[in-house]
């Protein structure tokens, strides 16, 4: 279990979208090969240590340039986002959808809608993996503009997949919120 010692949000089970909890993710995954594979611990190590190092790098840099945000209140597609709001001090106003693939009702839109206009949210975020639809519809009525920001739950495989999905996130955070 990778996510072993990490205290769930709502037992949420997104917790890589945060790159701290990621980072504790890959020192947990080194830990359980080398006891697995104890000939090999050390190339284990020296690998987690190097892409923590990248991790490392790319959690300063994403604080860095989304601390001085001029709003922090967002709206997500679903419930994947709230170990990432966490790290970096934003605030999820509402959810689209609470499952992925159940668009919300009238009643939820609405809901929604009112939560857009209350806090003044610019920023609506949809997934790659998802249809926008619902979040363009949300857009069409309240003035907010549709983004995306990938929860990093599918990608190319590639060793940097998820440094790269991530500073996609952050350049689009900083077009949506600045």
């Amino acid at each position: 279990d990778a996510s072993a010692g990490i205290t769930p949000i709502d037992g949420n089970p997104h917790v890589w979208v945060s790159i701290s909890l990621a980072m504790k993710q890959v020192r947990s995954i080194a830990d359980g090969l080398a006891g697995f594979d104890p000939p090999h611990a050390g190339l284990y190590q020296r690998n987690a240590e190097a892409y923590l190092a990248k991790l490392d790098g790319l959690r300063a840099k994403m604080h860095t340039h989304l601390k001085d945000l001029e709003t922090r209140d967002i709206v997500t597609f679903h419930e994947a986002f709230p170990y990432f709001a966490q790290e970096f001090d934003l605030n999820i106003a509402a959810v689209i959808e609470r499952e992925p693939g159940s668009e919300p009702g009238p009643r939820d839109l609405a809901r929604i809608i009112d939560t857009v206009r209350e806090h003044n949210v610019r920023a609506l975020f949809a997934e790659p993996q998802y249809s926008a639809r619902a979040a363009e519809r949300i857009a069409a009525e309240t003035g907010a503009t549709v983004y995306t920001l990938d929860p990093a739950v599918t990608g190319p495989a590639e060793a940097d997949a998820y440094l790269k999905i991530m500073e996609m996130n952050l350049e689009e955070l900083q077009r949506a919120l600045k």
